[in-house]
């Protein structure tokens, strides 16, 4: 399996500074950081590492739970998954990732409600993803549309 990678130049302090972060391995698009529009509730088209964080979960996450729900004997029409990543204070100092938010809503023939929780809960537990954040909170709410 590759390596993927992405880049970020930076310049000046964490308050005043700014960055851009470029995906290297695929050349898909290159984004501008900064710390002031990563903890404002507004990001005006800068993007964070949480928000990075949270494309590469969900996408993790679809492709996981399409591979379990075939498995499961289902075929999935489409998934629709949203990750929000929330950055919060630290106690111990700085900032951590406090918890991130999975939501999954989908259309999927040869299963019930209970057998698409059962593999969106599977999913949550082994997408690659996941396992890398497995020191943060997950939560999933999942349901057929």
């Amino acid at each position: 399996m590759p390596t993927r990678s992405a880049r970020t130049a930076w310049t000046g302090t964490l308050a005043e500074g700014a960055g851009r972060v470029e995906l290297t391995s695929s050349g898909a698009g290159a984004y501008d950081v900064s710390f002031p529009r990563r903890a404002a509730d507004d990001a005006q088209g800068v993007t964070s590492p949480e928000e990075l964080i949270a494309a590469a979960h969900s996408s993790c996450y679809a492709m996981q739970l399409s591979a379990l729900i075939a498995e499961a004997g289902g075929t999935p029409g489409s998934l629709d998954v949203t990750a929000d990543v929330t950055l919060r204070p630290d106690p111990e100092g700085g900032f951590r990732i406090s918890g991130i938010a999975l939501t999954v809503r989908g259309t999927v023939d040869g299963l019930d409600d209970a057998g698409f929780v059962a593999a969106a809960e599977a999913a949550k537990a082994t997408c690659p993803v996941s396992k890398a954040l497995t020191g943060t909170t997950i939560t999933l709410d999942a349901a057929l549309s």
